[in-house]
């Protein structure tokens, strides 16, 4: 799929340094100004597959700052523009090292867990007695370090967190403190789009004068699973696998097609076919996601546009 922007090697003004990360890549220019392209890369497992998805970066990009307007009345963030559909731009931060983790259900990696019969995640207790898709009592967080490209995020517990030094105990108070108010915020307006936010995971950082920051993604069907809450009660009563919004589906395809990404296994044969699949399902995703119609920006020449807007943006 030659419309998609896996890559990219811009070279803007005052160019400092480039991170590439599994599907957004970060510019930083001088003065502390972060550029960040959503890439349409797609990565499950932690690995990234070999082709992308039409519109998958388009879309991250656009609810992640649709939902980033809508919680920085009770959380800082870090961005100030997004000159590109692809593009957000703010203030560089020093990321902290791990990822919150919060779970309100218990389903994806907390169900594979529980039915391995473990009843500790990252330190927290899981309840007796729960089905795959159950709510916990009340939503539990479990952190997970940050992994580099090509690892694997491992999952940490608090008391590791703080006695290994990776986060101050002040600092993760106020991560902790954070998490809950925006999962909490996310639950309300996914409730207003008849979804149910099952889980999903936040990134901060600080700024250079010490404020801490949410940055990347927030809310997307990439960092989040979303329920639909009609059907849901029936659902468990029978013990049916729940309708869902998230990248879940990909996961199932491969785990169906005997890929985890596991050591020696190969990613399978992704058709056209199914990659259009996948490009239409992400923008169900981002219009149920946020109650908009989604309106395709052009992608004749992605990476024309996105340095041309980029670089007006910096000019005025």
């Amino acid at each position: 799929m030659s419309n998609t922007i896996i890559d990219t090697n811009f070279n803007f003004p005052e160019q400092q340094s480039v991170y590439k990360g599994k599907v957004r890549e970060v510019y930083k220019l001088k003065d502390d100004v972060l550029v960040m392209v959503a890439t349409d890369r797609l990565s499950a497992f932690d690995v990234v597959m070999p082709k992308g998805i039409p519109y998958k970066g388009q879309i991250l990009n656009q609810i992640a700052t649709k939902m980033m307007a809508d919680t920085a009345d009770i959380v800082p963030n870090w961005l100030t523009a997004t000159p590109d559909p692809n593009v957000a731009v703010g203030h560089a931060c020093e990321p902290f090292k791990v990822e919150m983790v919060i779970r309100g259900y218990m389903s994806g990696h907390a169900a594979r867990e529980y039915k391995a019969g473990k009843r500790m995640l990252c330190g927290v207790s899981m309840p007796e007695g729960m089905k795959e898709n159950d709510k916990f009592p009340s939503p539990i967080i479990t952190p997970a370090t940050k992994a580099e490209m090509g690892d694997h995020d491992e999952d940490i517990s608090r008391e590791d967190i703080l006695k290994k030094g990776i986060v101050s105990e002040e600092d993760y108070i106020i991560l902790e403190k954070y998490t809950n108010a925006l999962f909490q915020r996310g639950t309300e307006i996914a409730a207003k789009r008849g979804l149910i936010l099952v889980d999903t995971k936040y990134e901060f950082g600080k700024t250079a004068d010490g404020k801490i920051v949410l940055i990347d993604e927030i809310h997307t069907p990439d960092s989040s699973r979303y329920f639909y809450v009609d059907g849901y009660e029936e659902r468990q009563k029978n013990g049916e696998a729940q309708k869902q919004l998230s990248k879940e589906f990909v996961r199932q395809w491969l785990i169906s097609n005997n890929f985890q990404g596991l050591e020696g296994q190969t990613v399978p044969e992704m058709t056209d076919e199914y990659i259009t699949s996948v490009s239409d399902r992400y923008i169900e995703l981002y219009e149920n996601i946020t109650g908009e119609t989604f309106v395709k920006a052009d992608i004749s020449d992605i990476q024309e546009r996105i340095n041309s807007n980029v670089l007006e943006y910096l000019q005025n």
